[in-house]
């Protein structure tokens, strides 16, 4: 009798359930992160994936909630193709244009986008004492307006934005309101003198793919490099910069506060960063 109960318990749907959908999406981080918090916090609930097309978001939105689930996270291609389907839009989401945390809360759809917070958690870990007098920019897609976005509103006073498409850039600017130059792909390395912050916010660097050219000649010793890019966790850009004496800021953090926001809607608590949760991520990146 006591047997069939626990088989009972195992085969039950979990209270809160949440999920991460994309195409593809078995590469994703996202439920070795979120399940570790589910044991860690002991919570009655699971998160999982599911492999979306962008034409296919508005039916799978509609399965999520009739099977209950709480939300999800969006990774490529699906930020910027749920924006039309979110009837409830934070300022987050509207000014990256962009969204990666998707709430269901009765007949309403809430999105964020929680690249500016995961940033800047990620930074103030790393970096306490961040100086955003001269912000230099790499890239001005969904990830990189965000965290513009949240730079400004802590304070960061100019921005140098780096483009392949200066049409792009001006299109932020003009956005956000920025104190800012825009600097052509030719005139990259001339950019960095001065700055104070160097943040790659582009996929260059990434596993399989180019690194960023991007000489550090003229940077000053006493910037701060950012990279976005988890895999690697060290990136070539950072090696650069640590090997020239510059404070770095690594990537996984921010992915790690990221997701602190989606969780804490999904399943009711505000997660713990712990060394354990830092140490199971780096062997899973590795």
């Amino acid at each position: 009798m006591g047997q069939k109960n626990e088989d009972e318990d195992e085969g039950r749907d979990p209270a809160l359930k949440a999920a991460v959908l994309g195409w593809p999406v078995s590469h994703s981080l996202s439920p070795k992160l979120h399940n570790y918090w589910i044991k860690h916090h002991n919570i009655d609930g699971i998160y999982t994936t599911m492999a979306v097309m962008p034409e296919h978001l508005p039916a799978a939105f509609d399965i999520l909630r009739e099977r209950g689930f709480k939300g999800c996270n969006l990774t490529i291609p699906l930020k910027e193709a749920a924006l039309p389907l979110i009837t409830d839009h934070d300022e987050s989401c509207l000014m990256s244009g962009a969204v990666n945390t998707v709430v269901f809360q009765g007949d309403v759809i809430r999105g964020f986008n929680s690249d500016g917070f995961g940033f800047m958690e990620g930074l103030k870990m790393q970096k306490p004492d961040w100086d955003g007098t001269r912000v230099v920019v790499v890239g001005t897609g969904g990830a990189s307006r965000g965290i513009i976005a949240s730079l400004k509103a802590e304070g960061a006073k100019h921005f140098v934005l780096i483009n392949r498409t200066v049409e792009k850039a001006e299109r932020v600017v003009k956005q956000f309101k920025l104190n800012a130059e825009i600097v052509e792909w030719k005139h990259r390395a001339d950019a960095l003198k001065d700055a104070t912050m160097l943040i790659n916010c582009s996929s260059l660097g990434m596993d399989n793919h180019p690194k960023l050219d991007l000489p550090l000649t003229d940077l000053p010793e006493t910037a701060t490099v950012c990279d976005i890019v988890y895999r690697p966790q060290k990136t070539p850009l950072l090696k650069d910069a640590r090997m020239r004496g510059n404070p770095v800021v690594q990537g996984l953090p921010m992915l790690l506060h990221q997701g602190r926001l989606g969780f804490e809607y999904w399943f009711g608590t505000d997660p713990e960063i712990t060394k354990g949760l830092y140490k199971m991520m780096i062997d899973a990146i590795n």
